[in-house]
């Protein structure tokens, strides 16, 4: 698995096996995050409620080479940072 966070998204690389569904996996990736995000940090619970992921995701299963896709990671992460250090 290969991600990057930052303040707003996550974008985030990985392989499921082809008896579980897209949405099942990305239900099961937001639900068990939050817990364990709530569980670490109890106050973000009281700030944002039950939902700590939007109700929405954007996924694409384009047969696409991995190293082109952890590319395209890799320049998102890098833009996010100088898009932070601008923003300071």
């Amino acid at each position: 698995m290969k991600g990057s966070i930052s303040a707003d998204h996550v974008h985030i690389y990985v392989k499921i096996p082809p008896k579980l569904s897209v949405s099942e996996f990305m239900g099961y990736l937001k639900g068990k995050s939050a817990l364990m995000v709530f569980d670490r940090f109890p106050q973000m619970k009281q700030e944002r409620g039950r939902h700590l992921w939007a109700r929405g995701y954007y996924v694409s299963t384009v047969g696409v080479n991995k190293d082109v896709i952890r590319k395209y990671i890799e320049q998102q992460e890098e833009a996010d940072i100088i898009e932070d250090k601008a923003s300071q």
